[in-house]
């Protein structure tokens, strides 16, 4: 059970000025303080670390795995493993800013995911999340929740922001070759790289079409991140697009048709809890 202190971080809005909002409708990706206390981050640290450990199945070196299995352990669902990740996953706070950010009347989940950068971790090629997503429309935003304080000698989250508006590059799997094409193709235009380090209880919000990257961790730590990716309450499923798409839809929302809301028991709602 969680302590009340911890539920009440959970559940307790977090206010959003309009001009948070602006920024993330013009850059779509903002950074907000202090939206978690240090006890509730200490607390999902281990719980989520504890989780990581049980399910993760890699076990060759670093050294030996191509460039996107050098970025991070990848964990999925771990809302569906465990019932105190399930009340962060859930938590109402998130959800509020998730479909404030987005400007929609709710969100539902389509999948979260635990991402940890071991230490000598390389870097996350720079991409766009839903190249990989068969949703119908751009309202999708992903919470990044660092389990700690991250320098950027740990690979925090970096953003070229306003880059949802590059069509370039958007056809690309995350690896080598998005990390050179993507970045030849920013270099060319006027959206600036934000890179900066995360504060303990500090999370980033970005949308699905941003290209966004993380560099290398050169600590002897782990980097630990759990995140959250919401949609529009409304959203359809498309007609699948490559190959990625398809796993997707079989994965994170089975059952699902094309061109109908997407309803399933693995995409629910999480905001408003009683619509």
């Amino acid at each position: 059970m969680l302590p009340a202190s911890i539920r009440e971080n959970l559940t307790k809005e977090y206010p959003l000025t309009e001009e948070q909002i602006r920024f993330y409708d013009t850059h779509r990706y903002i950074k907000l303080k202090q939206v978690f206390t240090e006890e509730t981050i200490a607390l999902f640290n281990r719980i989520i670390s504890e989780r990581v450990s049980r399910m993760n199945r890699v076990v060759s070196p670093v050294s030996e795995r191509d460039t996107y299995g050098k970025a991070f352990l990848q964990l999925f669902n771990l809302w569906r493993e465990d019932p105190l990740i399930r009340e962060l996953v859930f938590s109402k706070r998130l959800g509020k800013i998730a479909a404030e950010l987005m400007q929609v009347g709710g969100v539902k989940i389509y999948h979260d995911q635990a991402l940890f950068k071991e230490a000598g971790g390389g870097i996350t090629p720079w991409h766009a999340d839903q190249f990989y997503w068969p949703l119908d429309t751009d309202k999708t935003v992903t919470a990044w929740i660092p389990l700690q304080k991250t320098g950027l000698d740990m690979g925090p989250l970096a953003f070229c922001a306003g880059s949802h508006q590059v069509v370039e590059g958007r056809e690309l799997a995350i690896g080598d070759e998005s990390e050179k094409k993507i970045a030849e193709r920013l270099r060319v235009t006027d959206y600036p790289r934000i890179e900066t380090p995360f504060d303990l209880g500090e999370i980033s919000f970005h949308s699905g079409w941003i290209f966004h990257r993380a560099g290398a961790n050169t600590t002897s730590e782990m980097r630990k991140v759990m995140t959250i990716i919401y949609m529009d309450k409304d959203m359809r499923l498309k007609q699948p697009e490559n190959q990625n798409q398809v796993n997707d839809w079989e994965t994170w929302c089975p059952g699902a048709q094309v061109d109908e809301i997407i309803d399933t028991p693995l995409n629910p709602l999480v905001y408003p809890v009683n619509p």
